[in-house]
């Protein structure tokens, strides 16, 4: 028996990938699964997920209010409902929303006080774990990783 690669070998998986492209995905959903699960716990901790805290970040980096479909197309995941998520942001009073004067269906979204302040409280945390899951790369192994990345979502048609 030939040596396993580090996926096939963590899934304990008998035989080959039938193509590298299947590993490699594979890949990318088994380390995306494991670096995420130290963000969830973080979040949680706060009574938010990633998604609330990526609605959060946009909010706070752009200074002013935003349309509901602005948020939704900055998102770094795609999500169908970025009104749920708006609504779970209000009800935790993280956020406010009003609509506008000229076209009543937008609708604005703007992070109160106390949205920017679990920001604050939580960008430490957060830069402390993306050191501890990556920084055993090397700065050129970091960049070498983006470009790779980057170019494995050009021409997917989205």
């Amino acid at each position: 028996m030939g040596s396993r690669s580090g996926l096939q070998s963590d899934l304990k998986k008998q035989h080959p990938f039938d193509l590298p492209e299947e590993e490699v995905s594979l890949n990318l959903v088994r380390t995306n699964d494991i670096l995420q699960a130290g963000f969830s716990r973080l979040f949680k901790q706060h009574g938010i997920s990633s998604a609330l805290y990526n609605v959060l970040r946009i909010l706070r980096g752009e200074g002013h209010s935003l349309p509901c479909l602005e948020i939704a197309g900055r998102m770094v995941t795609r999500l169908p409902d970025i009104t749920r998520l708006v609504d779970r942001l209000e009800a935790l009073s993280l956020v406010s929303r009003a609509r506008t004067d000229e076209d009543r269906r937008v609708v604005l979204v703007t992070i109160t006080e106390t949205g920017r302040t679990l920001v604050q409280s939580i960008e430490g945390p957060v830069r402390e774990l993306h050191r501890r899951q990556l920084g055993h790369l090397s700065p050129e192994e970091i960049a070498a990783l983006n470009t790779l990345l980057v170019k494995a979502r050009q021409n997917q048609g989205i």
